[in-house]
């Protein structure tokens, strides 16, 4: 049997043990199985290829299918976990051919890989789109979700929120916050679903690349750039998000998953403009810590210096050109 065939069997299998375990065990246990259950199914497709990733995503769905008892959980895997790491796997492993001839008449190119930038893109788009796959699948109207929520709220969150208190929550106080969970839940599922694919991709990334099986050269993360449309994206989305019902919701999602790609621009704008600088580990911690610390807030001032860069004083510079891969994973 072929090797990226075996891998992808392998990873798709772990993929998918790492899912179901997520079910059992304890709150941090969960989260953590559960943001780590895409990895394996990485590692195939960066390692062995997009078609290891492919063999990865539909023996995970079986698999999981299988377990749970029905064809439903087999193609909601398939389309939240399995199709984004294909997508996510071939767009990191595509590249021009080398001997392109260059549009300034300068002879021919080196392989040129797909963008970092425009690779984070499409991870936030996939991200904005699975937020609102699962909105429509918890309710076909507002109502519904929201009577979800507000059920989810009484079993699991009530006693520990009126434990803080000393006095049981009003059903007046339920339906505000039932509220407010559906006004923040499409960003915050799409912030978890960029965050768990980018962590992921990542991941992989350093461990293939450290066993060499990585076929692309590591890239300069650091001086990765967005196209000009994701600006206007984030922007509509922003817009739109004033619009009531579901199109306000869904609008949510995608501005929620594009503010995130956002922060992790204006990270990588920081780590690029410290460079050579002797105070930068204490910048570079000083700045994950305050991120730890105050979240919400820390993460949009951060997005805003991505966002701002073209008339900000951090713009970067372009670099001297070195050989593929000449800086490392650490930097």
């Amino acid at each position: 049997m072929p090797h990226y065939i075996l891998m992808g069997l392998a990873g798709g299998f772990a993929s998918a043990v790492l899912f179901m375990s997520a079910t059992a065990g304890g709150a941090a246990g969960r989260i953590l199985l559960y943001f780590l259950a895409p990895l394996p199914s990485f590692l195939a497709g960066l390692g062995w290829g997009s078609t290891s990733a492919l063999i990865a995503a539909l023996a995970a769905s079986t698999a999981t299918g299988f377990v749970l008892g029905g064809i439903w959980p087999a193609f909601v895997f398939l389309v939240s976990q399995g199709v984004p790491i294909v997508l996510l796997c071939h767009f990191a492993l595509l590249a021009h051919a080398p001997g392109t001839p260059r549009t300034d008449g300068g002879g021919t190119t080196s392989t040129d890989w797909y963008p970092v930038g425009r690779l984070l893109a499409l991870a936030a788009i996939i991200a904005g789109s699975l937020s609102v796959m699962s909105l429509f699948m918890l309710g076909s109207d507002l109502d519904e979700v929201r009577g979800i929520l507000r059920e989810l709220i009484e079993k699991v969150f009530a006693k520990d929120l009126a434990s803080l208190r000393d006095k049981p929550l009003t059903p007046q106080e339920i339906d505000s916050l039932a509220q407010l969970g559906l006004f923040l839940l499409p960003a915050a599922s799409a912030t978890s679903w960029l965050a768990g694919f980018i962590l992921n991709l990542w991941l992989a990334g350093r461990i293939t690349h450290a066993s060499g099986r990585l076929v692309r050269p590591w890239p300069d993360i650091a001086s990765m750039t967005f196209p000009p449309g994701v600006l206007w994206g984030l922007v509509i989305a922003l817009v739109f998000t004033f619009l009531p019902g579901y199109p306000g919701l869904i609008s949510s999602g995608f501005a929620g998953a594009l503010l995130f790609a956002y922060m992790l621009m204006g990270l990588a704008i920081i780590h690029h403009v410290t460079r050579g600088k002797p105070q930068r580990p204490f910048i570079l911690w000083g700045v994950y810590f305050l991120l730890l610390l105050f979240n919400s807030w820390a993460a949009a001032v951060i997005a805003l210096l991505a966002i701002a860069e073209p008339i900000s004083p951090l713009r970067r510079r372009p670099v001297a050109s070195g050989p593929p891969g000449a800086r490392g994973p650490d930097d």
